[in-house]
């Protein structure tokens, strides 16, 4: 596990590298996880999930699956779940993280739950370091979900970055 250290990653101050683009379509080289965040209530179909979903079925077919036997396994806030997209030579994965309760913003606030989200983060760190891959998201709770990125950016700062995982983060055009 000790070269999942000693990757170079082309980072901005902050230690995360900030690129235009589609985060379904991760750049660089080596195995790739995307992160994303997802709500508590078992609902797909909003927001970032529709490109991933236009790119593979497994990620949504494995969150509802995940959600629906919700009874028997870890599916809450601040739960991840790595799914294999692709074919197998590519190594890539989509971290599948519960970050968000409800869908709405109401009464109660925005949907996002910045502790969710970094407990989920704190989570895949150590299984993306088994994989020696980097983790590429969009700017991660900031739209449906409601969130700030000045919220959430150390957050990933602190969850991946630090623990030396190369973090890419993508602005769609």
């Amino acid at each position: 596990m000790a070269a999942a250290n000693v990757w170079t990653v082309n980072a901005g101050d902050d230690g995360i590298r900030y690129l235009r683009g589609d985060a379904t379509a991760p750049q660089g080289k080596g195995p790739k996880v995307i992160a994303h965040v997802c709500n508590d209530l078992g609902g797909w179909g909003k927001g970032f999930v529709v490109a991933l979903s236009r790119r593979w079925p497994e990620p949504e077919a494995a969150y509802r699956r995940w959600h629906r036997e919700r009874a028997r396994n870890d599916f809450g806030l601040g739960a991840v779940q790595l799914v294999p997209v692709g074919r197998a030579e590519q190594q890539l994965w989509v971290a599948n993280m519960v970050g968000q309760r409800g869908i709405r913003t109401g009464s109660k606030g925005v949907p996002v739950r910045y502790e969710a989200i970094e407990q989920a983060l704190i989570s895949l760190a150590p299984q993306v370091l088994e994989l020696r891959a980097s983790v590429h998201m969009p700017r991660i709770g900031c739209g449906l979900a409601g969130g700030r990125w000045e919220r959430v950016e150390p957050l990933v700062r602190h969850a991946l970055v630090a623990q030396g995982v190369p973090v890419t983060v993508y602005d769609y055009d």
